[in-house]
């Protein structure tokens, strides 16, 4: 049971533009009270012309511990951070804050862990695989990196943002392990097929690839969370391929993004 919140409740906010979608506040909260720690996350709406005065605001909360972030602001709020793990340096994005003993904010970025976490939890492997991602932004960047670590034999990144999606294949390029480079919207040929953009959360987007195209042995996994099947995700069901949810997702990496925010982990 989740104890009401009190004046001793520590505060966690979980920031973003849309945040209607975000399902993690109920499930953070009731980790929190599971490892008996007296602390909710709640949901704030912020712009991105609004993000540094919410951040300095943010800072001076006593009793604000932590700081979840989804999009558009993991690049931005890398920057307020005083100090990060490796990855989230190397990526220059964070989805998690955590308080510091002098007031400031130390940060990791642990979406990619979920999502290839997602995608074991299905029986998949990425090891040796073909792998097509969409979406070059923060969680993109998060699952290239962890799809490079997991051993992928080949990556190809497609984002119509091509500056920011060059500079995420250069600085993978430059680990010395498996070639990555520029793709597009054919998914022929890939064994794993990644969404990491928001295409699909509102009515009338366009998938973000040719679902046409799509082997049904392919694996399929997608970040988007509301509506918790996503029209990539369904369609790649009906061609019979193996796939994961945003929420699959998240429950993937709720215990990682508590320990860290509860300081039991400072990531790498």
């Amino acid at each position: 049971m989740i104890p009401a919140p009190s004046g001793a409740t520590r505060l966690y906010v979980i920031v973003g533009d849309p945040i209607a979608q975000v399902r993690s506040p109920a499930g953070m909260t009731a980790a929190f009270a599971a490892r008996g720690h007296d602390g909710i996350l709640v949901p704030v709406q912020v712009s991105v012309a609004d993000l540094p005065d919410f951040l300095s605001v943010a800072t001076r909360l006593k009793n604000l511990d932590g700081i979840v972030v989804t999009i558009p602001h993991k690049f931005a709020c890398y920057q307020v951070c005083a100090s990060a793990t490796e990855r989230a340096h190397f990526l220059r994005t964070v989805n998690l804050m955590r308080r510091r003993a002098d007031g400031s904010w130390h940060g990791d970025m642990v979406d990619g862990l979920g999502f290839v976490g997602a995608a074991r939890a299905k029986g998949i492997d990425p090891c040796g695989m073909r792998a097509l991602l969409v979406g070059a932004g923060g969680a993109g960047s998060a699952i290239a990196l962890a799809l490079i670590e997991a051993g992928v034999g080949e990556l190809a990144i497609h984002d119509s943002a091509e500056e920011r999606r060059d500079a995420l294949i250069g600085r993978l390029n430059g680990l010395g392990k498996a070639p990555v480079r520029i793709g597009t919207a054919d998914p022929a040929g890939y064994d794993f097929v990644a969404n990491a953009t928001p295409a699909g959360m509102k009515d009338g987007d366009p998938l973000p690839v040719d679902v046409t195209r799509l082997a049904p042995s392919a694996y399929c996994g997608c970040v988007i969370t509301r509506p918790e099947i996503s029209p990539f995700i369904a369609a790649a069901r009906k061609l019979g391929c193996i796939t994961a949810t945003g929420t699959d997702m998240y429950q993937q990496h709720q215990s990682i993004m508590m320990d860290f925010l509860l300081g039991m982990n400072g990531g790498r």
